[in-house]
């Protein structure tokens, strides 16, 4: 990127987001205020059933009950933002606000990632290892898993974000996305970035690399002994208690490793940039509870139950 020979204190960012292409400015307002509205609704119903139903109190729903609110922080921290740049010609963001919202989404990203892991850790000894499930999956062991998820992703995001803080920033401060997003500001900055490429780096090789080739191997050693299983519906059954993982597994990785790319690379976000962060951002949190409430009976007894109790 072509850069100023000048710095000066950055008071705040311009959001560009589709300021480009106005006449998709409503149509997206509408579809991500619906999105929103739906993703507050199906996690935070997911969390209220696996607190209040007896029979969701295991590991894998305590995991997905910390995956809806962490979704729910998720969105939160970045679609208001999105919603108010669509009906603002010129959206600004001091630089504080800059600054923290680029801390919660890192924060929240990374720690996915790393419950990912932890669920298909917990998959893993339920069908490669039932017998000994309740000793190896105590709550002893599986709370402190989610306490270390959360203190993984927010140690992580605060290391990036005080690397980027400080760095001076060249031009007319224009962020041509709909959130403060870190590779994006990087791009503006007039210093040399090198420390934050390997710093990132070390951190996708952490939370993406890592998670993803723990999952890998889970599933070769999950999908190894469901076809050891001699009956047909045995097999079924196994198969059905970790399907919904791994869909959301599938979804999850397809949408940030596009994300996660060279912060020197070309600064111009074109369309399917954009898009692919409002489908992570937005779409992939809407389909979590819809995936876990469809191929789960217990999930859609509790639901139901609820429903019933009021």
């Amino acid at each position: 990127m072509e850069k100023a020979n000048w710095s000066s204190p950055v008071v705040g960012f311009i959001l560009l987001g589709l300021s480009g292409h106005p006449r998709l400015e409503k149509t997206f307002f509408v579809l991500i205020l619906l999105m929103y509205l739906v993703i507050l609704l199906g996690n935070g119903v997911l969390i209220l059933v696996t607190i209040l139903d007896s029979r969701l109190h295991t590991p894998m729903y305590f995991f997905l009950g910390n995956l809806s609110f962490l979704d729910i922080c998720y969105t939160t921290c970045s679609v208001p933002l999105i919603l108010d740049g669509f009906l603002t010609p010129r959206k600004t963001i001091s630089f504080s606000g800059c600054a923290v919202q680029m801390f919660l989404s890192f924060a929240m990203a990374g720690t996915e990632c790393v419950f990912l892991g932890m669920m298909a850790f917990d998959r893993y000894v339920a069908i490669c290892n039932p017998l000994r499930y309740p000793v190896v999956m105590s709550r002893s062991a599986y709370v402190p898993m989610a306490v270390s998820s959360w203190m993984a992703g927010a140690a992580n995001s605060l290391v990036q974000i005080s690397l980027a803080v400080p760095l001076p920033f060249c031009g007319d401060n224009v962020i041509n996305h709909f959130t403060c997003e870190i590779l994006a500001v990087l791009e503006m900055a007039c210093a040399d970035i090198l420390i934050h490429v390997i710093s990132m780096g070390v951190a996708n090789v952490i939370f993406l690399v890592v998670p993803v080739l723990f999952i890998c191997f889970s599933y070769i050693f999950i999908i190894a002994t469901i076809l050891r299983i001699l009956s047909t519906e045995g097999r079924k059954t196994a198969f059905s208690a970790c399907s919904a993982h791994l869909t959301v597994v599938v979804i999850f990785y397809g949408t940030i490793l596009p994300k996660s790319k060279d912060p020197q690379g070309e600064d111009k976000e074109d369309l399917s940039d954009k898009f692919i962060s409002i489908f992570y951002g937005v779409v992939t949190p809407l389909l979590n509870p819809i995936i876990y409430s469809l191929r789960n009976k217990d999930v859609k007894a509790a639901v139901r139950n609820l429903v019933a109790q009021k």
